[in-house]
């Protein structure tokens, strides 16, 4: 059986790689930039920088910096008014995974028009928007190289997934020096959710040989370093590691799905406002403990990739240090329970069946080595608390 990969047209990776988008967008034919990012981007001089690198070969660009972390409906609407008005030929992404995932919607929608939830999944998009250039400032969603993006409609609290060709980016410059400057919390939440895109690739049912070799080469990236850049950012040798981690995670996860962790991370995220990393970060010893029966073989795979276990190690045992390790990660790295981070228990408890039914809908549980019913996901649920 045959698998599809799908990846960027053009990448760039290391420090420096932003400084390609001149030569970038002329490959592209491309001459007349949107630059899609938040403010904190702008007051950082991010996009700056790059409006000084396309300034220096004669090139100019509108910047866009309305974007907002867990992007909606309504927080990608004036960009698209933007698109749709301007006569721009390109989208340059700069941020992390919120301005990336926000540009990837303005780009179809500034093109063919409708609302985000013609686009949601299970539809497929496979029509090509507004060419995307993805410069990535955190080293955790991996959306430089996904085709999906997710928008929240804020009437329901849904996260949408959406999914297809058209939300690939055509290039991905992937520069570990825009990493060095994001605050500790950020760099914890960035930082497992790549551990998780790369886990959950792995274990996927629609795991591949191709993916698993991108998994588990993010695995043994992402394990020795993430503590080291959560402690000190400005070490540039383990930035650069997590920064690469996290694009093979995306590359691995983009080809093989996410799967229970995401299913039940983007509900919380919906309902209470929790950044989906955290999210993530909450959800993955519990998931990971539900999930070990139906594949112990492919998690000690994953517990001897992240360096917690060794070949000499049973399964049993490796597994049993996986989930000591990925506790021990979250105290380390200070991620708050549910309860810790200000959700009121009595509204989670009565959101859990609707969350459930989400998570379901969305698709990936259904990825997951040991399926969940409704039921089983409630019970994952309470033992967030």
């Amino acid at each position: 059986m045959s698998t599809q990969v799908i990846l960027p047209r053009i990448m760039h990776i290391g420090e420096g790689a932003y400084q390609q988008l001149p030569s970038v967008l002329a490959s592209l034919n491309c001459s007349r930039p949107l630059i899609i990012t938040d403010k904190m981007m702008v007051e950082l001089g991010y996009a700056g920088r790059i409006l000084e690198c396309l300034s220096s070969h004669s090139l100019s660009a509108d910047v866009f910096d309305d974007t907002v972390p867990e992007p909606t409906v309504s927080s990608i609407q004036a960009g698209v008014e933007q698109v749709r008005n301007g006569d721009y030929d390109c989208i340059i992404a700069l941020g992390g995974g919120s301005p990336i995932d926000s540009a990837k919607a303005i780009g179809i929608l500034g093109k063919f028009g409708g609302t985000m939830r013609d686009y949601k999944f299970p539809r497929i998009v496979d029509q090509s928007g507004l060419p995307i250039i993805a410069v990535p400032t955190t080293a955790g969603t991996g959306s430089e190289v996904t085709r999906m993006t997710i928008i929240t409609d804020e009437t329901n609290d849904e996260k949408m997934l959406c999914v297809g060709i058209g939300f690939m980016p055509v290039a991905a410059l992937v520069d570990f020096g825009l990493t060095v400057s994001v605050p500790k919390r950020t760099t914890a939440d960035t930082g497992i959710d790549a551990l998780t895109h790369a886990m959950e690739a792995y274990v996927s049912r629609k795991a591949s040989p191709y993916t698993d070799s991108q998994a588990i080469s993010a695995m043994r990236l992402i394990g020795p370093n993430l503590r080291r850049v959560y402690h000190d950012g400005s070490d540039r040798t383990a930035r650069e590691s997590v920064m690469l981690g996290s694009t093979l995670a995306g590359v691995a996860f983009s080809n093989a799905s996410v799967a229970l962790v995401h299913g039940m991370s983007r509900p919380i995220g919906a309902a209470f406002h929790v950044p989906h990393g955290l999210s993530n970060a909450m959800l993955l010893p519990s998931v990971t403990e539900f999930s070990i029966p139906a594949a112990a073989v492919r998690y000690a795979d994953c517990a001897r990739a992240i360096g917690v276990a060794d070949a000499q190690d049973t399964t049993d045992v490796a597994n049993s240090k996986l989930l000591d390790e990925l506790r021990a990660l979250n105290d380390e790295l200070e991620v708050p329970t549910p309860e810790a981070f200000g959700i009121d228990r009595d509204e989670f408890f009565k959101l859990m069946p609707t969350m459930a039914e989400q998570a379901l809908q969305s698709g990936s549980p259904g990825n997951n080595p040991r399926v969940p019913s409704a039921d089983e996901i409630i019970e994952i649920y309470k033992t967030l608390w």
